[in-house]
């Protein structure tokens, strides 16, 4: 899918305090970028539009969120929509953070020190070409990259069958041990799921969304 230029989302980008201009210069120390280091800390990969990201961290001010993406384009929107849902609770945007990130090189920006203790995958791009297959955020060359920084359980949801199967192989052959999985996550949905744009605009289209639980071999 080609996202339409928008010219005002780099520098919308770099004049927020919640979007952080140079990753690379914080790994390992992005804990200090919030107002209580010692929360939870969270990261969405591939945040999109920003539509699951904005909805937690506004509504769970208990823990810290990092949410990345390559596109600026798509940051941008992320950043409009944190900040008009934090305004809609009349906070301040303390515990979240933003950043444009090429998540194949996700260990360029985050280190084992940095302590991790979730990662979220949703929706992310399912690459179904085998010759693009290992550009998938769950394909085993990525996960080898979360385990040097995760210290707690990936959740990870999806509309696609293809991607959905092929990363219960990828999380098995790579030692992690999925603690949950469900191929309909809305037939008895948890309470505390946050429904973006795109998974109800899945769901109408009678399309079932597949999710899983999984840990790193030393989380275990």
């Amino acid at each position: 899918m080609r996202i339409r230029h928008k010219p005002w989302a780099r520098p919308e980008i770099a004049a927020s305090p919640f979007c952080m201009d140079d990753p690379k210069a914080l790994k390992g120390h992005w804990r200090k970028q919030y107002a209580k280091p010692d929360q939870p800390f969270y990261l969405e990969l591939g945040c999109g539009k920003g539509g699951w990201v904005s909805q937690a961290a506004s509504s769970r001010p208990q823990n810290n969120y990092l949410a990345l993406d390559i596109k600026s384009e798509m940051l941008g929107m992320a950043k409009r929509k944190t900040g008009a849902a934090f305004a809609a609770v009349g906070r301040e945007p303390d515990n979240i953070r933003l950043a444009i990130v090429n998540i194949e090189k996700i260990s360029d920006i985050l280190a084992p020190e940095d302590g991790v203790d979730r990662i979220y995958i949703n929706f992310c791009n399912p690459w179904p070409k085998a010759s693009h297959k290992k550009r998938r955020l769950t394909h085993p060359r990525q996960l080898v990259q979360y385990q040097a920084i995760l210290h707690g359980e990936l959740h990870f949801k999806t509309d696609d069958d293809d991607l959905f199967f092929e990363s219960l192989e990828y999380f098995k052959e790579s030692g992690w041990t999925i603690l949950y999985q469900t191929t309909n996550l809305h037939a008895d949905e948890p309470e505390d799921n946050i429904r973006t744009e795109h998974e109800q605009m899945f769901s109408e289209e009678g399309k079932t969304i597949k999710f899983l639980i999984a840990v790193p071999p030393q989380a275990e």
